[in-house]
């Protein structure tokens, strides 16, 4: 049995906010996020489950025309600041890989999970994200005073989607192109 949802053609049912969860990268340029908006996303982040309860994770966030964009921004990579000069939001994610001077093993597990509980906010609140890895770590580590032991690991964009013309035409092409995921008996490797 093949349950479509508005987005996403999934072969079990799921909870409707995961089956239309996407990544676009065109953003609306007159959007603005409010900062109740921002803090709900950090909020959910904030229960997400983690080992031993150590929330290893941290978040520096900026909204577009403040000075921490402008320093979230020049750290991405050309590409990724091609479409995100429209988002309303940066959010660089952090792992506390190292607690009481001890490695944290599962810190980058943990913020995963953090992350995932923020887009799922996002996608409630009808706001889209898009997670990326293009961006200069040591920059963001340069440019904001990090706490002993957090590196930064991904940036979030947070915003809503656009599709008109201001959105460069190969990022509108990338955004109506069909999504395609490996199917549930390609990642399966176990089930009795």
């Amino acid at each position: 049995m093949t349950i479509i949802t508005q987005r996403n053609t999934t072969t079990s049912p799921i909870h409707e906010l995961l089956g239309n969860r996407w990544s676009p990268r065109g953003f609306a340029a007159d959007h603005v996020v409010g900062e109740e908006e921002l803090r709900s996303l950090i909020e959910a982040a904030r229960w997400a489950p983690s080992a031993f309860n150590k929330q290893p994770w941290g978040f520096i966030v900026g909204r577009r025309g403040t000075e921490t964009f402008g320093k979230i921004f020049d750290s991405l990579a050309e590409f990724n600041q091609l479409w995100n000069r429209n988002v309303s939001a940066l959010i660089v994610t952090l792992a506390r890989t190292e607690i009481d001077g001890e490695p944290f093993a599962t810190a980058h597990y943990d913020l995963g999970q953090a992350a995932a509980h923020l887009s799922f906010q996002a996608e409630s609140l009808g706001l889209n994200v898009h997670q990326m890895t293009g961006f200069d770590a040591d920059a963001i580590a340069e440019r904001f005073p990090l706490p002993a032991g957090y590196q930064p690991y991904t940036v979030i964009a947070v915003g809503v989607h656009s599709t008109d013309e201001s959105i460069p035409e190969k990022i509108r092409d990338r955004d109506s192109g069909p999504r395609e995921r490996q199917g549930v008996d390609d990642i399966l490797l176990g089930f009795e």
